[in-house]
């Protein structure tokens, strides 16, 4: 009876962790602080994320995010960009910092969004800090939970 309970704690606190980086999405995204780097080979400066050991033990964690559909120059069939807030907000347009935008790689082929459509999906978090062709956070192995394609 003593094994039974401890592994029903140990497995319920395995969920928990799992249930709560989950629910963090947003809030998790804008704990983060933030530097200038200097990019030698594009000869640019840019600001760039600085992630603390907290926000790096979530990566690889499954995320759902809630927020809106953001169109971008760049079409992809794989990606899109989803904001934490509407496009006239959103971090391209109205101010909002890095922290409120994510790049959503699906499973799949993205579904078809218009602009300032509220969607969420769930994917696994991936950081960057280097790859100034992707934004800071990302969801691979995206999948839409609920929108108006669900």
């Amino acid at each position: 009876m003593k094994v039974l309970f401890a592994v029903i704690l140990l497995f319920g606190g395995v969920f928990s962790s799992a249930l709560q980086a989950q629910s963090l999405g947003w809030q998790a995204f804008a704990q983060v602080k933030s530097e200038t780097k200097f990019f030698k080979n594009e000869g640019v400066y840019v600001v760039t994320p600085k992630f603390d050991e907290k926000i790096k033990s979530l990566e690889g964690m499954y995320f759902s995010l809630r927020g809106y559909y953001i169109p971008t120059e760049v079409h992809s069939d794989k990606w899109i960009v989803m904001s934490k807030v509407p496009m006239s907000q959103c971090f391209f347009c109205g101010g909002a910092g890095p922290e409120s935008i994510a790049m959503i790689n699906f499973k799949g082929k993205a579904p078809k969004f218009k602009t300032d459509q509220i969607i969420t999906v769930r994917g696994k978090l991936r950081l960057n800090d280097s790859n100034l062709d992707e934004l800071n956070f990302i969801l691979d192995d995206s999948e839409l939970v609920a929108g108006p394609n669900k």
